[in-house]
């Protein structure tokens, strides 16, 4: 029944007394909530650090060249580890700058180079910007199989003039497109403080692939960041400090984008297009050694030494100044 058709004749004239906490009670339930959502806002706004900062390098290519006081383009024969087939290269063929814009393009390789037996020594012209053989001598040997690098490409680096050691870092890019393209940008420590790679670690900002969404380790439709750090190479942890983020109803080839880094004693993160749509986010509150749950030798039987706890940082080994490369090279799918 309604309530005006209840017949109540002793509260005629009289109004019920608890009638307007019906309406009090929730209403003070709704301002104590908006009381404490703005709390909580206002605290964890003060909890973000505040950093003030100051430009240490930019470059917008609108001279027309690249400063060779701060831009070093790598020539070598070899690689990363990950697989790529590709000689880097100094000549414009493979980077130059067009349209107030710095554009990388991997090409195909002399095939004069690769059919028949040849050797190629960039340590004969001086060329070769490694310090490591095998990364500046390449052999085709028609009997064994083995092939000079059959593309092209290029990678470029700060490590001359232009480092930093926490900060905010800031590239925009247009990722390419095509099978078999890894386009990366990356930052290694200017010296080997604590060992050969990754021990003196590593901070990937972005990388992709040329490949399409089809493709299943995630195509230009995926970008990814990550840290490397670990005793060797078979120890890398990387997979313990890993991110990735979707391109919205686009790929990454579509349009330029911001991918950036903010880097601090206390935390790392990218981000991508602006601060609050972060890839990667990782706090240094604990010691990496005991993060990675290392084993106690590697597989030769020699024990593994704690590079990094020593320094009384937790942020170690990623508390040197670290340089941009940037790059795209050719791989196999498989990689």
């Amino acid at each position: 029944m309604k309530k005006d058709q209840i017949e109540r004749p002793w509260l005629e004239g009289k109004k019920d007394p608890y009638q307007k906490w019906l309406t009090i009670i929730p209403l003070l339930g709704m301002l104590l909530g908006v009381a404490i959502g703005g709390y909580m806002v206002y605290n964890g706004l003060q909890t973000v650090p505040k950093h003030q900062y100051c430009p240490v390098y930019e470059e917008d290519f609108s001279s027309g060249k690249l400063d060779t006081n701060i831009w070093t383009r790598e020539v070598e024969a070899g690689g990363f580890g990950n697989g790529q087939f590709d000689l880097t290269t100094a000549g414009d063929e493979n980077s130059f700058i067009a349209d107030g814009m710095l554009h990388i393009k991997p090409t195909l390789q002399d095939a004069n180079l690769i059919t028949e037996n040849n050797v190629l020594n960039l340590l004969k012209d001086g060329s070769c910007t490694s310090d490591t053989w095998k990364n500046c001598v390449a052999v085709t040997n028609t009997t064994n199989g083995t092939i000079i690098n059959p593309a092209k490409s290029a990678r470029l680096n700060t490590k001359k003039g232009a480092s930093i050691k926490f900060g905010r870092v800031e590239v925009e890019a247009r990722l390419p497109t095509g099978d078999w393209l890894w386009p990366a940008i990356w930052m290694l420590p200017v010296e080997n403080i604590y060992g050969d790679w990754p021990a003196s670690g590593e901070i990937d900002i972005a990388e992709s692939r040329g490949n399409n969404y089809t493709y299943a380790a995630g195509g230009n439709n995926v970008m990814s960041s990550a840290l490397h750090w670990g005793p060797d190479t078979v120890n890398d942890a990387w997979w313990r400090t890993y991110g990735k983020q979707h391109a919205l109803h686009s790929n990454f080839n579509d349009k330029f984008h911001i991918f950036g880094l903010e880097w601090s004693e206390k935390y790392l993160y990218t981000y991508l297009d602006g601060r609050l749509l972060q890839v990667l986010y990782n706090r240094f509150n604990k010691p990496l050694w005991k993060r990675g749950d290392f084993p106690l030798s590697d597989s030769n039987g020699t024990a593994f030494v704690d590079p990094w706890s020593q320094t009384g940082s937790d942020a170690t080994p990623f508390d040197q100044d670290f340089c941009k490369h940037i790059c795209s090279f050719p791989t196999p799918l498989s990689c």
